[in-house]
């Protein structure tokens, strides 16, 4: 029972007539049920007995499933945009027990042990047999994003998403990085409309109009690897193309000044002004990172102008740059109650891309077929 505003008891056998009361009805407050209070836990608990307060729950319930039984689980969150959560989530996928897995993977709680145990430690120099491991994993990424991109349209459910992602994966006797990274329940991230990043799959169907962000990172022979791309869903209006026609500018001419000895926080000087020149603001709560034995490790990497980014690259490092923009001024973000999924925080679009970079004499996308060692 939570504590709230005074209204009268609403039991209707209140052996103390019906006072102003405190104690409201925790589910009559998660489904959205206004006014259900209570003076006692007596009474409380006497109104549960009689079945009436119980019933109004299982009418709300039910209004709330439709036909389907799926249902919103935060009915009174409130959401910045139009996009609604669709529960129950599917269960978590099972990874053969043959495929070898990161420390986290197994852990209840998700906890990436080998990361926290080299928190800031300076990048890694990938050696060239590890440089060559890297270049695996993420043309296998690229081949599980072209998948998992071919099936983008109307009617498909992110959910149904994920699990093509997921079995794409696992017949390449790879692990899907995100599942239980950090307890995330899913095998890939997708990311429609004004979700930022980390948008768990749902029953939600796609929409003509629609965007939507597919994050896939997996970890093959011991290393990760990770990118991402946004797609249209049917026809897109013009501030949608605009979007995804910024966001991917932005990350090429990122990716145009990477090289030994160019600085990590210069990115953002790069990014920023293709955003601001579209008419779009880059988010500034998610950046880029180092990757490799690791999911997620140094260097940190701001994708916004007058960043304080720490470093210079070298020969043999591997990073992500992953520009988030959003469309109008607004580069400010919030999270909905699932503790994942972030959103723009005034509903508007966002779009996202991403590649993995080993810089050596200049840095090119890992997965792509130029040979720059």
């Amino acid at each position: 029972m939570s504590t709230s505003s005074a209204t009268a008891c609403q039991s209707t056998e209140c052996p103390n007539g019906n006072p102003p009361s405190h104690l409201e009805c925790p589910t009559c407050n998660k489904l959205g049920i206004k006014g259900s209070f209570f003076c006692s836990q007596e009474c409380f608990k006497g109104s549960y007995i009689q079945k009436v307060h119980k019933a109004v729950h299982n009418l709300v319930q039910a209004s709330n499933q439709g036909d389907s039984g799926s249902y919103n689980p935060f009915p009174n969150y409130p959401y910045t945009g139009t996009l609604r959560p669709v529960y129950p989530l599917s269960p978590k996928r099972l990874v053969p027990a043959h495929i070898p897995r990161p420390d986290y993977a197994d852990s209840p709680a998700g906890t990436p042990t080998s990361e926290l145990r080299r928190l800031g430690h300076s990048p890694r120099i990938l050696s060239v047999e590890e440089q060559e491991k890297m270049r695996t994993v993420c043309r296998l990424g690229r081949e599980i994003l072209d998948i998992a991109a071919s099936h983008v349209k109307p009617g498909i459910t992110t959910d149904e998403i994920d699990e093509i992602v997921h079995n794409a994966t696992i017949e390449r006797n790879a692990y899907p990085s995100p599942l239980n990274y950090r307890k995330f329940p899913k095998s890939v991230c997708t990311s429609v409309n004004e979700v930022i990043c980390h948008g768990i799959p749902d029953g939600r169907k796609l929409k003509d109009g629609d965007i939507i962000n597919i994050d896939v990172s997996l970890y093959f022979d011991g290393h990760h690897g990770d990118l991402n791309a946004t797609y249209p869903v049917g026809t897109i209006d013009e501030e949608s193309k605009k979007l995804l026609r910024v966001t991917r500018e932005s990350l090429d001419e990122a990716i145009k000044m990477c090289k030994p000895g160019a600085l990590f926080r210069d990115i953002g000087k790069v990014i920023e002004p293709v955003a601001r020149q579209g008419g779009c603001s880059v988010v500034r709560t998610y950046t880029g990172h180092g990757i490799n034995d690791l999911f997620h490790c140094s260097p940190n990497i701001p994708h916004y102008a007058k960043n304080k980014a720490v470093g210079t690259m070298r020969a043999g490092m591997v990073f992500t740059i992953e520009p988030m923009i959003n469309l109008g001024s607004s580069w400010s973000d919030e999270h909905w109650p699932d503790n994942w999924t972030a959103v723009t925080s005034d509903g508007k679009r966002s779009a996202q891309f991403e590649e993995t970079l080993l810089s050596v004499r200049a840095s090119f996308p890992l997965n792509s077929d130029i040979d720059f060692v």
